[in-house]
């Protein structure tokens, strides 16, 4: 019964995937998602930047301290 199962959806999935579309099909269904999209505004595009950057930086220098400390460490134990 499983193996039914599977081989149906394996046929349907199939059978989706060998559909063509031509291309001013495609051109239409480009054009009606792009209608979707909702895009941000000049605002929260420049907040978004800034927070990335605000984060790389806050990143940078937590891992800069952790290099350090185990570097601290290694030394120690190696005795360099």
């Amino acid at each position: 019964m499983c193996s039914q199962m599977l081989s149906v959806m394996v046929e349907r999935v199939m059978a989706k995937t060998t559909a063509r579309t031509t291309p001013a099909q495609f051109i239409r269904q480009v054009r009606q998602e792009m209608s979707r999209v909702v895009w941000p505004s000049r605002k929260e595009v420049g907040f978004s930047t800034l927070s990335v950057f605000v984060m790389v930086i806050i990143m940078s220098l937590f891992f800069l301290l952790v290099d350090q400390i185990i570097s601290y460490g290694v030394g120690l134990i190696i005795g360099g």
